[in-house]
């Protein structure tokens, strides 16, 4: 990499980070080093409250809201959906002052709401996210922010309109392992990137979306109707309501649920705006439930080179029928070595001290050294660095950026256009599985080619 793009992406990366304590640079090759990464401090803005209305208040938009509720000077006055035993617990849970409501738009029109979570099913985030907009609402909408790439740019126009502030909730983008690895990249520590990969792995019913169908759903208590208004008009299916995760119609599979995550961590580490070849395999191995999408995809994605960064491969897998049972990581492989990125977690490891376990290369190596090579203090094989005993976590700190670039008119890192460019690898990773074709797409102007 030249030191011009050496210097833009230095630029990127170091602002905004958590610091670290520096470590010892007499550090033995061999030992693993624990550092610890810095709590960031809290904002200086947080006089303002914030009311606050809740759309979709299953599992994802009521731990969107309990975690927004540990933020001072936030309240809640409202919440809509479509099943009436979810607004009798949020009464319970919030209080029994809630407005409640099946119809979204009865919260935007009201005069205390200033923000909206919303956390629908993924084929109401683009209509929710428009009227909330146009009603003069912030937004946070739970990923992936829309559930095609042709509602994206709808989003996006409706957003710049607004003035208001929109962020999109794939929350590992605010983790304090996000940002050291962002730091830690733009210095040089693994070298220039060439390949990474995501793994995402589940073995259990609800992980894999069986979620639980309450004993008296029904009709009379499910608004259907206005749930399959904007798709495919069907009888009345609680496992299309209450498991919508496994139909097309509704939501976005393996990929649109899960890959997007790691989309957004390698975007925001990298600067990439993203890749411009996609493809995908899988299959449906286990949970032959009536679902449409598989519990087990494969994804292939070619980022070019660019002046965010050099060209690179990605290669994502998700599986629902793990035997090793559930576990996520990021891994970003470079020149120099790699990085494991979790979100209160990353650990480096370079090359320079790693021996060969191949004997046939080790008699090579040995072979072109002269005979009289000095030895060298060897760089520590691994750094680890973990954040401090008490950190709140990703999710807290996201909704603190949410809140703080409200109150501060600011802005925030996960707006509509970074959150469509996260979201749209994965949703073409979906088309490519089911039309069975490798898609090109413009990350640039974020069109199809």
């Amino acid at each position: 990499m030249d030191n011009k793009r050496r210097s833009f992406l230095k630029k990127l990366g170091v602002a905004g980070a958590a610091s670290a304590v520096v470590p010892s640079a007499f550090a033995s090759g061999n030992a693993l080093n624990h550092v610890n990464i810095l709590h960031r401090q809290a904002s200086h803005h947080a006089d303002q409250v914030i009311r606050l209305g809740l759309i979709g208040a299953g599992i994802m938009g009521s731990e969107d809201l309990s975690t927004a509720l540990l933020h001072q000077h936030v309240e809640v006055v409202a919440v809509s959906d479509l099943y009436q035993g979810r607004l009798e617990r949020a009464k319970e849970k919030w209080g029994s002052h809630l407005f409640a409501t099946t119809d979204y738009m009865e919260v935007l029109k009201r005069n205390d709401v200033d923000a909206v979570i919303i956390g629908t099913p993924d084929h109401w985030h683009k209509q929710i996210s428009i009227d909330a907009l146009l009603a003069g609402k912030h937004v946070y909408c739970e990923k992936p922010m829309v559930h095609s790439v042709k509602e994206g740019h709808e989003v996006i126009d409706a957003w710049k309109k607004s003035g208001k502030i929109f962020t999109v909730g794939s929350q590992g983008i605010s983790s304090l392992g996000n940002e050291k690895a962002k730091e830690l990249l733009a210095e040089g520590a693994i070298g220039d990137i060439n390949y990474a990969e995501g793994f995402w792995a589940r073995h259990s019913p609800e992980g894999a979306w069986q979620y639980a169908i309450p004993a008296d759903a029904s009709e009379k208590n499910v608004d259907w109707k206005r749930y399959i208004a904007n798709t495919t008009n069907r009888p009345f299916d609680p496992l299309r309501f209450f498991r919508w995760r496994n139909y097309l119609d509704y939501g976005t599979g393996m990929s649109g649920d899960l890959f997007v995550h790691l989309f957004t961590s390698l975007h925001f580490i990298t600067n990439s705006l993203g890749p411009t070849k996609i493809s995908a395999m899988g299959g449906l191995r286990y949970w032959k439930d009536g679902r449409e999408v598989p519990d087990v995809l494969l994804g292939m994605f070619d980022y070019p080179d660019s002046a965010q960064h050099p060209g690179f491969n990605l290669s994502l897998r998700c599986n629902f029928v793990d035997g090793t049972s559930g576990s996520t990581y990021l891994k970003i492989v470079g020149s120099k070595g790699s990085m494991d990125v979790k979100w209160d977690e990353v650990v480096v490891k370079n090359n320079q001290s790693a021996a060969s376990n191949d004997p046939f290369l080790e008699e090579q190596a040995k072979m072109n050294q002269s005979a009289e090579v000095r030895k060298k203090i060897l760089p520590p094989r691994e750094m680890v660095y973990k954040v401090e005993s008490g950190y709140r976590g990703a999710h807290y700190d996201h909704f603190g950026k949410f809140f703080a670039a409200i109150r501060e008119n600011g802005a925030v890192v996960e707006d509509p256009v970074f959150g469509f460019r996260a979201a749209a690898p994965a949703l073409l990773c979906n088309d490519s599985y089911f039309q069975d074709k490798f898609i090109s797409w413009d990350p640039v102007n974020m069109k199809l080619v």
